[in-house]
């Protein structure tokens, strides 16, 4: 990563190269499961913001259905923990519930 024009490692890459064959698919997978993750997290967060954001019940509780498909899938995959997964299910409800 550049930083005004100087180059800073993060912590995974501080100078360490594999040597080891295993070692080096291990960080190839790393990083393509992490590149991976990020996108499913955004997709997840922007789901949840578009039930909050939404102008009316009608549209809040159609954008509750998406999100809680996408909530449940990040749950199955360990995205996310379970308990996270059911407290935000829970939170977003109550939030569409109580919009007029």
């Amino acid at each position: 990563v550049r930083i005004a024009g100087v180059t800073v490692l993060t912590s995974h890459q501080e100078g360490a190269v594999p040597q080891i064959k295993s070692a080096k698919k291990r960080q190839r997978q790393t990083e393509s499961r992490t590149r991976h993750n990020r996108v499913q997290r955004s997709e997840l967060r922007t789901a949840i913001k578009k039930v909050r954001q939404a102008a009316s019940k009608d549209e809040a509780a159609v954008a509750l259905k998406r999100a809680e498909v996408i909530i449940d899938r990040a749950s199955s995959k360990n995205l996310i923990h379970h308990n996270a997964a059911n407290r935000q299910k829970s939170r977003l409800h109550k939030a569409v519930a109580g919009m007029t």
